[in-house]
């Protein structure tokens, strides 16, 4: 039974429909690809000019004039009441609707259609299958965080049910919490590992100083995923050392979809048949192959909400044999996270601040950018910025969140700013160790 695939159609996205037509554009000739992607640009900037309110006056004319008149869109742009954005005919009731992690400091709501969102898992789907891996079939051991509210924790874990994925709880990363780690890797049958570049990491230099390697005590693993954060090449040697199996990986955006995914060659392709990618400088320029640049996507087929020309907060460079159906990419920077070290001991991934995030943000744009740096081993300083400053209620809300997904007794301090300092390449880092 294809269980995941089956929960997806029951919520009424149409993944068959979406694998079909994924099939269909992997079938245009390179020589006609370009056509393709060109034809897709212009029919999704037309579609939201003509119904979508917000996005024709964030463009400032109702007319396509040609894709260099077609302005860039910010995350901050975004930073409105999510029916401010819906195009005519949608709304959360017949949308996928979810949250931004905020971990480049401009946290928001957004929607896909739900067609658009069966395809983002069409494509997910495609490229675990150049490893073996079916979502349908294949068991996931995965390093994710999960929502502690009652709500959100059992939607979680019924996703995790159909889905075939175990989780493996990230907010303690301390060597006892491992060692239960390790037995359930002893008793089950994991094909792949899933998650979090920083967790799994962690477990990779837990297994090696116990002089162990996953796939000898977990046989059916073949395959290790990281996402989110930055892989360096260092972390890619030590969990081929520890794991065993092959490394990939794997970069996107939870608006956006699947951006880019390493192939069996060592290729960091990126999805051509559902996004367009590119590469500009600071005046909006493309850049040429092989150089640095801010990357920008556009989601051809989302029709819920805007996404073009949606600079994503990244840097990076395509290689310099690029072509409009394999575009490839050669570079990306940032999306590192530190780790908190709490006094109890317990150490945690800088991106347990996405789930401390996500329980506090609501549809109303009030924080806009955020930073939260460890100034001791049980303090913190959240840094924001918003029009007015938090009222006591809500830092109060702040502090109870920390206390649930971090442990309690933590001090928190709040600075209000009306701006942030940015790095050179203009990225926001979530969360910062200054100890």
């Amino acid at each position: 039974m294809n269980w995941f695939s089956l929960s997806l159609q029951l919520n009424r996205f149409p993944i068959k429909k979406a694998k079909n037509v994924l099939e269909e554009i992997k079938a245009i000739p390179e020589k006609e690809y370009a056509a393709y992607v060109e034809k897709k640009k212009q029919e999704i900037v037309e579609y939201h000019l003509k119904n979508t309110p917000f996005y024709r006056d964030f463009f400032g004319s109702d007319q396509y004039t040609g894709w260099d008149s077609v302005p860039v869109m910010q995350k901050s742009d975004l930073q409105i009441p999510l029916e401010q954005r819906f195009s005519k005919g949608y709304h959360s009731k017949n949308s996928y609707v979810g949250k931004t992690s905020g971990s480049s400091g401009h946290p928001f709501i957004f929607a896909k259609d739900r067609f658009c969102h069966a395809l983002s898992w069409a494509e997910f789907n495609d490229r675990y299958r150049w490893y073996g891996i079916d979502l349908d079939r294949s068991v996931q051991a995965r390093f994710y965080g999960i929502p502690l509210d009652r709500f959100g924790y059992f939607k979680e874990r019924i996703k995790d049910r159909f889905g075939f994925r175990y989780r493996f709880p990230i907010f303690d990363l301390s060597e006892s919490k491992m060692e239960e780690f390790l037995e359930d890797f002893e008793k089950k049958d994991f094909d792949y590992i899933n998650g979090y570049t920083s967790s799994i990491v962690l477990f990779a230099k837990f297994l090696k100083k116990k002089g162990i390697v996953l796939k000898e005590i977990c046989p059916h693993l073949r395959l290790c995923i990281v996402t989110s954060e930055m892989f360096f090449e260092e972390d890619k040697l030590l969990l081929e050392e520890t794991f065993g199996v092959p490394v990939v990986n794997e970069y996107g955006a939870s608006e956006l979809g699947l951006l880019a995914f390493q192939d069996p060659k060592g290729e960091w392709v990126l999805n051509s048949e559902t996004m367009f990618v590119e590469v500009l400088d600071e005046a909006g320029k493309t850049v040429s192959p092989g150089q640095e640049g801010r990357i920008v996507v556009t989601s051809l087929y989302n029709r819920a909400n805007p996404f073009i020309r949606y600079d994503i907060g990244d840097t990076g460079s395509l290689t310099e044999n690029c072509s409009p159906k394999k575009p490839v990419l050669k570079r990306l920077l940032g999306r590192t996270n530190d780790v908190a070290v709490l006094p109890s001991g317990k150490v945690v991934p800088g991106l347990t601040f996405y789930y401390v995030t996500k329980s506090i943000i609501e549809n109303d744009g009030l924080i806009k950018e955020f930073i939260v740096q460890q100034t001791e081993p049980g303090a913190f300083r959240i840094v924001y910025v918003s029009e007015t400053e938090l009222n006591p209620d809500k830092k109060q809300k702040i502090k109870d969140a920390m206390a649930v997904y971090l442990e309690k007794g933590l001090k928190v301090k709040f600075e209000h700013k009306k701006f942030l300092n940015r790095s050179k390449r203009g990225k926001l880092k979530q969360f910062e160790s200054l100890i």
